[in-house]
C-alpha cells in the first residue's frame, strides 16, 4: 500500500475526490428521494465535475505539458494519474446519463413531466415554438460561417454550441450556433396532461434550415468546451485588482480540457471539432445527451415543482441562544453564544453587522470576506457603517476562485463608500472567518467578536451547515486586533492566547495535539480524536493520525469530500473510522475534538487538513471554552457520528457503503438538528410564558435566512 514518495498508504487525492462526486450522484439514484431532489443532485455532480476539469484535471494537464514527471503523494505520475482519471471520468459520466434515461425520466413520466422533441409535439405546442423562436430566440441567435476568411470562433467557456455541415454548389462549409446563454435552457410547452418541457438547442436545430437558407444542411451536432480556468495571477503585480481582472478576462480563452459531443456525432463534423479545438482523444466525451447537466438545478425549481422536493430546512429566528434580547452587544457580554446555521437563522450575523453599524457607541468595525451573496445584507451594512463615520476596515480575498468578480465589485463599493479595504496577502489567501466590533463602554473600549466556520454568505448560509460563536471576552479580543494587525500592516505575527493561526502555528498545533493523544495511550490515559472536515489531503497529519491509530488511539473522521487517509488496515488504521454525509445540505462546518486525557477540548473554524489550508492560507481555528457551549459542541459532534441514512463509511479498499441499519435507529442528523432548534426555541417561549411577571421579546421570524 506504500509507495516510494510517502511510506504509509495514501489514496490520490483526484481520484478520492472523484469518489465523493459518485456520492453525490448516489443521491440522485435513491428512489426514496423526491423526484426534483434527485434532479438537483444530478445537476450537482456535473457542475462538480465542471469545476474539477477547469482546475484540477487543467492542472494534471499542465504538469504532462511541461514535461513535469515527478509522482505525488500517492505514487502517480501526472500521466498516470491522467490516465487513471479518464477512465474514472468516463465510467462516472456514463453513470449520470444512465441515472438519467433509465432512473429519472421515468419517474418524471409517472408524474406526468416530461421532455419532448419536436417529432413528438401535438401542433398547439409546435406553434407555440415557431412563435418562440420567432419572437424571442431568432433575433438573438448568431450563426457563425466557418471558411477561409472567417476563422473558427472563440467559444467561451462552458457555452452550449451546435456545429453544423453544411453544402453548397458540392462544396462543404461548416457553421457555429451559440445556444445564447442569456436565455432559459429549456421551454415549458402548452400541455393538456402534465406538463411538457422541450430544450433550446431542440427548437434550434429544428430551425436550423431557416437560419442556413441558401445552404444543404448535411449534419448537425451539439458540443461544448470546457477550459482551464485556473488563473495565473502576479501577485507582485502594483495593482493587484488589475492584475486579478486581466487574469479573468484570460480566463475564458484557457487550453480547452474537455471536449463534449452526442455520440451519433457525424464523423466529418467530428474531425473539424477536433481539429479546431486542438483537442486530443482523451479529452473527448461522447454523450448520449443532452449535453450540460447543469441546467437541471433550474429545472427542479420551476414553480409547482415543490411538492416533488424536500420540506424545506427552516431556520429558526432567533436562535435559542439569543431568545429574549433587544440587545445583541447585552446578549454577548451575560456570555458566549453560538449559532449553527442553518437550522438557526444567519439573520444574527447580519444584525449584528447591521446593530454595530447604527450603534453611536461603536467605534470601528473590522472583517474578513471570502465569498459572499451577490446582494450581500453584511456589505450594505458595512457601507452604512462607513457612511455613519465609524472606522471600517474589510479585508476581501480577490482570490477567491469563481468568485473573482464578485469581490472586486464589491471591493469597489465598499472604498468608495470610504472603508479600508485590503485586497488580501501576497502568497497568501485569507480564508479566514472573523467579524470585529470595537465599543465605547463606560469610558472602556470592549471587543465583541464573531467567528465562524463559514463565510459571511446569507445565500449559502441557508444550504450550507456552518457554525459561528460570539464572544467579547478579552483574550479572544486581544487576539482579534493582533490578527487584524497582521492582515492589514507589517506587524510580526504574535503569539496568540487563544486562537490557532495558519500558516504560522496552526499545523504545528494540529501536530502537537494529535502527537499528544499518541502519548497519552501509549501511557494507559483516556485518548480519542474526533474531527469534521470538508477534505483530509495533508501527508503528515495523515502519517501522525496512523501512528495515533497504532498507539491505540480511536479515531473518528467525519470527512465530507477528498479524504486521502485509508481507514481499517490492519497494522496500520485499524483503530480509525471514516464516515461522509451527503444529504440535504452541504456540510461545511470544521470540528476537532481531542481527549486530553480525560479533560477533552474542542476546536472550531475554517481550515481543512490540506497543506493549502496549514500552510498556505491565512486560517482561523478557535476553541469553545464556555461549558454550556463545549457540551452544545460535542451533542452536534455525536449526533453526526450517529447518522444511519445520509453517511456513508469508507472501506478500507477506499469505496464507500452505506451504514448497516440493521438494530439502528434511523436517524438523519440534519433533520434531527433542525428539530432539535425548533424545540430549544420552543422550551424557551415555554418558560418565559411561566414566568408573566418577567415578558420576554420573541421576534420569529419563519422564513429563510
Amino acid at each position: 500500500m506504500s509507495n516510494k514518495t510517502t511510506p504509509f498508504p495514501y489514496n490520490n487525492r483526484e481520484l478520492s475526490w472523484m469518489d465523493f462526486n459518485a456520492r453525490v450522484l448516489e443521491e440522485a439514484f435513491e428512489k426514496d428521494n423526491p423526484i426534483m431532489e434527485r434532479i438537483n443532485f444530478l445537476s450537482i455532480t456535473a457542475s462538480n465535475l465542471d469545476e474539477f476539469f477547469m482546475v484540477r484535471v487543467a492542472g494534471v494537464m499542465e504538469q504532462i505539458h511541461s514535461k513535469y514527471t515527478e509522482p505525488d503523494a500517492s505514487g502517480l505520475t501526472p500521466r498516470e494519474l491522467l490516465g487513471k482519471l479518464t477512465e474514472k471520468i468516463h465510467a462516472f459520466t456514463e453513470r449520470q446519463y444512465s441515472c438519467l434515461h433509465r432512473s429519472i425520466v421515468p419517474a418524471l413520466k409517472r408524474n406526468n413531466i416530461s421532455f419532448l422533441t419536436v417529432r413528438e409535439m401535438n401542433e398547439r405546442q409546435r406553434t407555440h415554438i415557431e412563435e418562440y423562436f420567432d419572437k424571442i430566440l431568432f433575433p438573438v441567435l448568431t450563426p457563425l460561417a466557418v471558411d477561409r476568411s472567417r476563422p473558427f470562433p472563440l467559444l467561451a467557456n462552458k457555452s452550449l454550441n451546435i456545429a453544423v455541415r453544411l453544402k453548397k454548389d458540392e462544396e462543404s462549409y461548416f457553421a457555429v450556433v451559440q445556444a445564447p446563454s442569456i436565455l432559459p435552457r429549456f421551454l415549458e410547452l402548452p400541455c393538456d396532461n402534465g406538463r411538457a418541457f422541450v430544450l433550446m438547442e431542440s427548437i434550434i436545430i429544428h430551425k436550423l434550415p431557416q437560419l442556413f437558407e441558401l445552404h444543404e444542411i448535411k449534419a448537425y451536432c451539439p458540443f461544448r468546451v470546457t477550459r482551464n480556468s485556473d488563473l495565473d495571477i502576479d501577485e507582485e503585480s502594483e495593482d493587484l485588482m488589475l492584475a486579478i481582472e486581466k487574469s479573468i478576462k484570460k480566463r475564458k480563452r484557457g487550453r480547452p480540457v474537455r471536449l463534449e459531443l452526442m455520440q451519433k456525432c457525424d464523423q466529418e463534423t467530428r474531425e473539424f471539432l477536433v481539429e479546431m479545438l486542438e483537442v486530443g482523444e482523451r479529452e473527448i466525451y461522447e454523450l448520449p445527451g443532452p449535453i450540460d447537466l447543469t441546467f437541471l438545478s433550474k429545472f427542479c425549481g420551476v414553480r409547482g415543482f415543490e411538492i416533488y422536493r424536500f420540506a424545506p430546512i427552516r431556520p429558526v429566528d432567533p436562535p435559542a441562544d439569543f431568545w429574549g434580547y433587544d440587545d445583541i452587544f447585552e446578549a454577548i457580554r451575560e456570555k458566549d453564544r453560538m449559532v449553527h446555521h442553518p437550522y438557526e437563522s444567519f439573520l444574527s450575523v447580519v444584525r449584528f453587522v447591521e446593530t454595530a453599524a447604527e450603534d453611536p457607541n461603536v467605534l470601528a468595525i473590522k472583517q474578513t470576506l471570502y465569498r459572499v451573496s451577490g446582494n450581500s445584507p453584511i456589505i450594505a451594512a458595512l457601507i452604512k457603517a462607513a457612511e455613519n463615520g465609524k472606522q471600517v476596515t474589510v479585508l476581501v480575498e480577490l482570490k477567491a476562485r469563481f468568485d473573482e468578480e464578485n469581490n472586486i465589485n464589491w471591493a469597489k463599493k465598499l472604498e468608495h463608500a470610504g472603508c479600508h479595504v485590503i485586497y488580501g496577502l501576497a502568497g497568501l489567501k485569507t480564508h479566514c472567518k472573523i467579524l470585529l466590533v470595537v465599543r465605547r463602554e463606560d469610558g472602556v473600549i470592549r471587543r465583541y467578536l464573531h467567528m465562524g466556520t463559514g463565510n459571511y454568505n446569507d445565500s449559502t448560509a441557508r444550504f450550507y451547515t456552518d457554525i459561528g460563536m460570539f464572544t467579547c471576552k478579552e483574550t479572544f479580543g486581544v487576539d482579534a486586533s493582533s490578527l487584524f494587525n497582521v492582515l492589514t500592516g507589517y506587524s510580526r505575527p504574535p503569539e496568540y492566547h487563544k486562537m490557532i493561526v495558519a500558516p504560522q502555528g496552526m499545523r504545528n498545533f494540529f501536530e502537537r495535539m494529535i502527537q499528544n493523544e499518541t502519548e497519552n495511550a501509549r501511557k494507559g490515559l483516556p485518548s480519542g480524536i474526533i474531527a469534521k472536515v470538508n477534505s483530509l489531503v495533508d501527508p503528515r497529519i495523515i502519517q501522525l493520525l496512523y501512528a495515533a491509530s497504532q498507539a491505540g488511539v480511536k479515531i473518528k473522521l467525519i470527512v465530507r469530500g477528498i479524504c486521502c487517509l485509508i481507514p481499517g488496515l490492519a497494522g496500520i488504521s485499524e483503530n480509525i473510522t471514516v464516515i461522509s454525509i451527503v444529504g440535504q445540505l452541504l456540510e461545511h462546518s470544521r470540528i476537532f475534538q481531542f481527549e486530553n486525557g480525560g479533560t477533552p477540548k474542542i476546536y472550531m473554524g475554517s481550515a481543512d487538513w490540506m497543506p493549502r489550508n496549514l500552510d498556505r492560507r491565512v486560517e482561523l481555528v478557535f476553541p469553545i471554552d464556555d461549558e454550556d457551549l463545549k457540551e452544545r459542541a460535542f451533542s452536534i459532534v455525536n449526533l453526526m457520528l450517529s447518522d444511519t441514512v445520509n453517511a456513508r463509511v469508507q472501506l478500507p479498499d477506499t469505496t464507500y457503503t452505506h451504514i448497516d441499519k440493521r438494530g439502528k435507529q434511523v436517524v438523519r442528523s440534519q433533520i434531527e438538528f433542525a428539530r432539535l432548534a425548533r424545540k430549544a426555541l420552543d422550551d424557551k417561549e415555554v418558560l418565559s410564558e411561566e414566568q408573566p411577571y418577567k415578558p420576554l421579546k420573541s421576534p420569529r421570524f419563519e422564513g429563510n435566512s
